[in-house]
């Protein structure tokens, strides 16, 4: 009987020891991540497998948003270099809109991606989605939930906690940022699609089993993307609920009814406050780079354009000449064998 308990006990002690082990981890990793509020730093502590799946969605935000803006003045690559869980871009443009959903939609996918992996520990698939028998006495469809569908309910809590967590002031910039916030997260769960698989004799149909999964996230980026060109401008009004935000009158030249009606922004709409800077020079006020020394194309049209992404200063013209392996071929065996082929090219940079 003393043999038992003492081997309970040594057991309870022994988990003891690794939740610790596991919290004090948790507290040192957490600890170490810039930009932190405090609410984001205890919810880290509390899941941090979870923490790591918003860093990849980090990442996959960042390269979305790149890619998206690659010929733009502003291309999307200094705001990414900050704190990873920050505010990224200070003025409240329509670029700043756009931002915040696609980490938002990085962040949330990231995380349902990483549940249906099990990488999670407090998730994995969406139970919702399983096969179960008719109890209305219908006929049985011919197909049937099966396999892992994605728990995106989860990866758009974690995410609304984790991100909205950081703005704290209360001011439009606040509700602004939390309805983007809102919009990208909803994206993912709206562009989930329904996969099957087929089962029968000889490859035929007779049953199908379907699971909801996620999209190419290039799918929710060009879908953003289209969100992007048609936002809104939006302002601040004091209401009996406190701030809130409505469609902007000011580009209206007609005349105003002496108390015009409020127009609320649709929730899938992007939204912004301030007007875009022309993102042509270097400044540290609105975080842009600039366009000097940014490659462009002389006798290209639209936004990669030498006349538009340079601002009107002109361009440099380099020629540029260069060694490359050409007409490789296979030796038996095992050599490949290649000649040294000279290139030239012309290659033209903004001023």
């Amino acid at each position: 009987m003393w043999k038992t308990h003492n081997k309970l006990l040594i057991y309870i002690l022994w988990i003891m020891e690794i939740r610790l082990v596991s919290s004090f981890t948790s507290a040192m990793l957490c600890g170490r991540i810039p930009g932190l509020t405090l609410a984001q730093r205890q919810l880290c502590g509390e899941m941090p497998d979870a923490l790591i799946a918003l860093g990849e969605g980090h990442q996959l935000g960042a390269q979305e948003c790149q890619q998206q803006f690659r010929g733009h003045r502003w291309n999307c690559s200094e705001v990414w270099q900050r704190n990873v869980f920050a505010h990224v871009i200070p003025i409240a443009s329509r670029e700043a809109a756009y931002t915040y959903a696609i980490a938002s939609a990085g962040a949330a996918y990231a995380v349902t991606a990483a549940c249906a992996r099990g990488n999670i520990s407090t998730c994995g698939c969406d139970v919702r989605h399983k096969a179960g028998p008719s109890t209305d006495g219908t006929p049985a469809e011919p197909w049937k939930w099966g396999g892992c569908s994605a728990d995106v309910d989860f990866g758009m809590r974690y995410t609304r906690k984790f991100l909205d967590a950081r703005e704290l002031e209360h001011d439009a910039r606040t509700l602004m940022n939390l309805h983007n916030n809102r919009a990208g997260r909803t994206l993912v769960k709206k562009m989930l699609r329904t996969d099957c698989k087929c089962h029968g004799v000889s490859g035929s149909c007779v049953m199908k089993t379907c699971w909801k999964s996620l999209p190419p996230f290039r799918l929710i980026g060009d879908k953003l993307m289209q969100k992007y060109h048609k936002a809104k401008t939006v302002q601040a009004v004091r209401g009996k609920r406190g701030l809130r935000l409505v469609i902007s009158r000011r580009k209206h030249g007609s005349a105003r009814p002496a108390k015009p009606a409020l127009v609320w922004p649709k929730r899938m709409e992007l939204i912004y406050l301030e007007a875009s800077p022309n993102y042509c020079e270097r400044s540290l006020l609105t975080g842009t780079l600039g366009t000097v020394g940014r490659l462009c194309q002389r006798n290209g049209h639209g936004s990669q354009s030498c006349d538009l992404l340079c601002c009107g200063r002109g361009h440099n013209t380099q020629h540029i000449r260069r060694s490359k392996q050409c007409r490789c071929q296979f030796r038996w065996c095992c050599q490949v064998e290649c000649e040294l082929c000279d290139e030239s090219y012309e290659e033209f940079t903004c001023k």
